[in-house]
Formats: C-alpha cells, sequence, structure tokens
C-alpha cells in the first residue's frame, strides 16, 4: 500500500520511531536545565523499571515524522534525501528547545552545539555533490547569529538589558549552518511575525504579564518549522504581502 507514491512501511516505522524518541526528549527536557547528561545508566535504569510514555509527545513526533514523509516523499539517492533526513533528526532538539525555553528561558548549550554539529556534518554531505550549497550554508550560519547579536548588543546599549539571550544568538547561528542565507533570513523573519502575533495573544488573555519575560526560542523553533513544510518562494511571497502592506508586486 502506497501513500503518495511512498510505501505504508515508511510511515509505520516512523511512528514506531516516535515512541522512542519521545522517549529521550522527555527525559532530556528534565535533564538538561540541571546540567545533567541525557543518555546515562539513569535513563536505562529508570525507563526499566517505572516505563511512563510521554504520549502528547509521541503524537507531536509521530504527527511531524509522517508529514515531512509525505511532503519530502523518498528519494533514490542519499543526496536528494538529505533534506528529509535532516529534518528528521532535528525535530526532537527543536521540539526539547522549544519546550526547555518556554518553561526554564534558557536554551542548553548541548542543544545548540548538537545542531551545530549536526549541521557540519550536512554542510559536508552537501559539499560532496554541489560546494556552492556548503557555502551557502556557512554564510546562512554567519547571518543567524551575527543578526541576533546584532540586535542583542543595540538592545542591551538602549535598555540596558538584553533584547535576545545569547541562547537565541547560538540557536539562530546553528540553523543558518543547517538551512543556509536565504532560509535563515526567512526564519527570522517568520520568527518577529510569530512572536509579535503570540505575544499580544499571551498579554491580551493574561497568561503573560507585561513585565513578564517571554521567551523567544519557541518562535525560532515555529519559524524553523514552518519553513520545513512551505516552500521559500510561498513563505517570501507572503512576508512580502504582510510586511509591505499588500504593495508589494511579483
Amino acid at each position: 500500500m502506497y501513500i503518495n507514491d511512498i510505501h505504508i512501511i515508511y510511515y509505520a516505522i516512523a511512528v514506531i520511531a516516535s515512541i522512542f524518541i519521545a522517549q529521550i526528549v522527555g527525559w532530556a527536557n528534565e535533564r538538561l536545565p540541571e546540567y545533567k547528561k541525557v543518555i546515562s545508566k539513569d535513563f536505562f535504569r529508570e525507563n526499566k523499571m517505572k516505563f511512563r510514555p510521554h504520549y502528547i509527545l509521541i503524537f507531536l513526533i509521530a504527527i511531524i515524522y509522517v508529514t515531512l514523509i509525505y511532503f519530502c516523499g523518498i528519494k533514490t539517492t542519499l543526496i536528494a534525501n538529505l533534506d528529509l533526513i535532516k529534518y528528521l533528526i532535528i525535530t526532537p532538539i527543536l521540539i526539547s528547545a522549544f519546550i526547555i525555553d518556554y518553561k526554564h528561558q534558557i536554551i542548553p548549550n548541548r542543544l545548540n552545539l548538537l545542531l551545530f554539529e549536526i549541521g557540519l556534518i550536512f554542510a559536508f554531505l552537501y559539499g560532496l555533490s554541489d560546494v556552492a550549497i556548503s557555502i551557502n550554508l556557512v554564510l546562512g550560519m554567519f547571518t543567524g547569529a551575527g543578526i541576533f547579536l546584532l540586535i542583542t548588543v543595540i538592545g542591551g546599549f538602549i535598555y540596558g538589558k538584553e533584547a535576545m539571550g545569547f541562547g537565541d544568538v547560538k540557536l539562530m547561528g546553528a540553523l543558518g549552518l543547517l538551512f543556509g542565507l536565504s532560509n535563515i533570513i526567512i526564519i527570522t523573519l517568520l520568527s518577529f511575525l510569530i512572536g509579535a502575533v503570540l505575544s499580544i495573544l499571551l498579554l491580551i488573555t493574561r497568561i503573560k504579564k507585561s513585565n513578564e519575560y517571554i521567551p523567544f526560542g519557541p518562535f525560532i523553533v515555529l519559524g524553523t518549522f514552518i519553513s520545513m513544510y512551505v516552500p521559500f518562494e510561498t513563505i517570501k511571497a507572503i512576508l512580502m504581502q504582510i510586511f509591505t502592506l499588500g504593495l508589494y508586486r511579483n
């Protein structure tokens, strides 16, 4: 049986994998804020003695995995499948960054470093087919980190405090290495747009107070997931319409 020309076995594997990956993500969300190791004897001991499925995480990761496979498709070569493989690998890391930053207002260095290490591997793999892609990814790293570092520095001068956390700067640098120059600019714009809309909603609904810190990491993660699913040109056209108040014409 095939769905969108992809054998159903691939979807089944994705769902099964999400069960195990969700356990690791849930464990990481508890350990990383306390600066403890994720993969340790404690992990295997606790899951062996008392297995507690993280149903929400399982459902979320399974949905993301299945839809990514559906939209990206399964190609015949490794190079052609790099985008899909990359998205599947970084999905649980992004979810963990979202949850930890929302709850604890930090993005652990271990998560950012892991994304950076994955970015280096994929920059090398893309370079095997086209060196220009690798160069574009490196430029994306400097651009992503540079934009947010500039905002942090300027905010510090104007307001006397960090406008962005350095965890956000590191996250954007790592994502720039994974997504490249054009896409990291799109992710940046999406993050600020989503951040503005959701921050207003949080204040209106009084979930957050006006003097309460609202972490920016979750907005970056949401913008990143959108860029995975929606084609670059489509997002670009929509953003141009929004930021030019409908004056932009193709």
